[in-house]
């Protein structure tokens, strides 16, 4: 974003310099170019609460995955006891 303005600003200074005659299209140019960074740093912003959100479901998902695993093996062990147990 930063290169983005310095890019910006060079443009308006070389057009500054060099003595531009026709002002209010470099104007319009600019305020383009800023509603297009605006746009620009609203979606990155949006991506990063979205990938928050998934960055927790995925802790989620995992805290889960785990849980599930320990009570399988615990079922795993249990089982494993009445089988060991068992006699004809």
């Amino acid at each position: 974003m930063n290169k983005k303005v310095l890019m910006i600003a060079g443009v308006a200074m070389t057009a500054l310099l060099g003595g531009c005659a026709n002002t209010t299209a470099l104007e319009e140019s600019i305020s383009n170019l800023g509603n297009k960074v605006d746009q620009l740093s609203s979606e990155v912003s949006s991506l990063k609460s979205e990938q928050g959100a998934l960055s927790a479901d995925v802790k989620d998902a995992k805290a889960a995955a785990m849980d599930a695993q320990a009570e399988a093996m615990r079922a795993n062990s249990r089982i494993d006891n009445v089988a060991s147990s068992y006699k004809k």
